[in-house]
């Protein structure tokens, strides 16, 4: 059944990408393990061999795009073995030695590792931060603009309007890495971006069991190099991974809806402690980004970022939480949170805690975080 383009996100997310249905099977059907097909004759048709297409892959992407661009029948999406297999994908199927990109200094934590790959393969990388859509300054004659927002784990937010106008007029494209906001919080494509590219580790899945990732573009040309990157690299999603994929999606709007509510829950009883400095949740009316979040964004996310007085204070804080587990990554309904600095590679203070809030009750989760700041702050 085709997605209705007034469908609310709730019933949209029960119901992407599931076939049409057939008397006797399943409503979503389970994973298809095979590596190769019936294949007589000349090899058409969708489905030729593992590393290429699989069912299960279709009705996850099919799924994507539906959450992607409601309505539109041009998106294509592509998923891959993790995030950052489809990150890879978009710049190395699209820059060639010679060509320039411009990254974001304060996004994902391997970025600079894939600053590294892109210089050896003979291509100029820009940076500048997030904030203040200061990336538009070093804009002139790339290729490729590539956006973080929010960003992680700062939670900075540029205008993805105003950037995506600014980039096609100097004959840029567009990529957003929109993985802190799902397409629930945020459509990177009907914002008029290029590339939607997420990982669905994260949020989008949200039990903290199944890498994945994937790209959606509505550009066919530019979709077709993503997937022929895909092959020759076969960075492609296990069935059973794609399969658990859709099957989590169904609970998306209900996840994202009570996490984003308990992440303003939490912000907010943050604003109030004097030993919480550095406090940034999108959501947050006084918060740096809320203007231009509000002005794109349709949820604020899960993830709320503060600094506590140093490293030794963060790390008796996180050992003093009962509900929240120290652990990396985000967007799962458990909470977590970390002391970011531990992993390097971040311009963080060495009390930066980064915050992934869960489905939790919100006055359970908010009196925890309370009672752990007391205990670091040798209160109570």
């Amino acid at each position: 059944m085709a997605a209705a383009p007034d469908w609310g996100d709730g019933t949209r997310v029960v119901r992407a990408g599931l076939p049409e249905p057939l008397k006797y099977e399943p409503t979503l059907p389970g994973p298809v393990f095979a590596a190769h097909f019936h294949l007589p004759g000349e090899p058409t048709g969708p489905y030729t061999y593992g590393r290429d297409e699989n069912p299960t892959w279709t009705l996850l992407e099919r799924a994507i795009g539906e959450l992607e661009a409601p309505g539109d029948s041009t998106v294509e999406t592509v998923v891959f073995a993790s995030g950052m297999a489809a990150i890879s994908s978009v710049l190395f199927s699209q820059l060639r030695a010679g060509d320039a990109v411009v990254l974001p200094t304060d996004g994902y934590q391997a970025l600079p590792l894939v600053r590294e790959q892109l210089e050896a393969y003979g291509i100029e990388v820009r940076t500048a931060p997030t904030g203040g859509d200061a990336q538009l300054s070093v804009l002139g004659g790339a290729k490729l603009l590539w956006l973080e927002t929010p960003s992680n784990p700062g939670l900075d937010v540029c205008d993805i309007r105003r950037m995506v106008t600014a980039a096609h007029a100097a004959g840029a494209l567009v990529a957003v890495d929109n993985t802190l906001a799902t397409p629930l919080g945020q459509r990177p494509l009907v914002l008029g971006a290029d590339f939607s590219v997420a990982s669905d580790t994260k949020g989008m899945t949200g039990h903290g069991d199944i890498l994945l990732g994937h790209v959606a573009c509505r550009d066919a040309d530019l979709a077709a190099g993503v997937r022929r990157w895909r092959k020759i690299v076969g960075a492609i999603p296990g069935p059973m991974e794609a399969w658990l994929a859709h099957r989590s999606l169904a609970t998306l709007q209900l996840r994202a809806d009570r996490q984003c509510a308990n992440a303003l829950a939490l912000a907010t009883a943050l604003a109030t402690r004097g030993d919480v400095t550095g406090l940034r949740y999108p959501g947050l009316p006084d918060d740096p980004s809320h203007e231009v979040a509000a002005g794109q964004m349709r949820r604020f996310g899960s993830v709320v970022s503060f600094v506590l007085a140093d490293r030794e204070r963060a790390e008796r804080f996180l050992e003093e939480l009962r509900l929240v587990d120290d652990a990396t990554s985000f967007g799962g309904v458990r909470s977590t949170a970390e002391r970011r600095g531990r992993w390097g590679g971040d311009a963080v203070p060495p009390g930066f805690i980064r915050f992934s809030v869960g489905a939790e009750d919100p006055d359970d989760l908010v009196a925890d975080v309370l009672r752990a700041l007391d205990a670091a702050a040798g209160r109570g």
